[in-house]
């Protein structure tokens, strides 16, 4: 548990580390630099690196917060990973359920093994548990629809880091989109038709909006202001 910088959220909960990259939103993934500086600084959790690993010891952790507080789950791993058991997936899901004053977050870039679980029946789903998906670039914009066909009470979109243009997305049964340029040393462009675009579908589908940064090699030079502005819109239900 730590706290955040995440604009959208206030704090971290990971109770899986470790991942490997799938598309191209995967690249220049902080979640690998950071897994190999806290190895490095001998933190226990990241002993084996970015290899993946489910921590039970984690579970208990919620249970201890004792004001509401808005979570991020597993900012340093992906929930949904095919090598993470369905069972201790649905430990967690129970560990949120079980604390209805917190939201958590969850977000995935694998929103095909997220669905099958869900029409299997294995995911119980609580208000305070919001599902997310990432969609970089029109090359993954599927999983929108898949997450749209899940159960899950709150849905979101995740549009970080934005890589190229998202147009014509379906946008029902979705509550709430992030977008967010990309940051760090080599970062790759966005453009504000993009953005600007993104926004107004968001406007039209009355689906709140949320712009987390421009990104670049210095990420508080460029802000986050659009149009003039700072966009942070929640969901209805926040």
């Amino acid at each position: 548990m730590a706290q955040s910088s995440i604009e959208w959220t206030e704090m971290t909960w990971n109770p899986t580390t470790g991942c490997n990259k799938l598309t191209a939103g995967c690249k220049f993934c902080y979640a690998e630099v950071m897994s190999r500086r806290l190895k490095a600084m001998g933190v226990r959790k990241y002993a084996n690196g970015f290899e993946l690993a489910v921590h039970e010891d984690e579970l208990n952790t919620p249970y201890t917060w004792k004001k509401s507080k808005v979570v991020f789950v597993n900012s340093m791993s992906d929930l949904f990973h095919k090598d993470v058991p369905i069972e201790f997936i649905q430990k967690v899901f129970k560990v949120m359920k079980d604390n209805p004053r917190h939201v958590f977050q969850v977000l995935t870039k694998r929103a095909d093994i997220l669905l099958y679980y869900d029409k299997e029946g294995w995911l119980e789903w609580s208000h305070n548990i919001w599902m997310g998906v990432s969609v970089e670039n029109a090359k993954v914009m599927n999983r929108i629809d898949l997450l749209s066909e899940t159960k899950a009470r709150v849905k979101f979109l995740s549009c970080e880091p934005l890589l190229g243009p998202l147009p014509n997305m379906h946008l029902k049964g979705i509550d709430w989109v992030i977008v967010g340029g990309e940051s760090g040393r080599t970062p790759r462009p966005m453009k504000e038709e993009w953005v600007t675009d993104i926004k107004n579908q968001c406007t039209d589908a009355n689906v709140a909006f949320f712009f987390k940064q421009w990104g670049g090699t210095n990420k508080k030079k460029t802000g986050r202001m659009l149009e003039g502005k700072t966009w942070d819109e929640r969901p209805a239900t926040f």
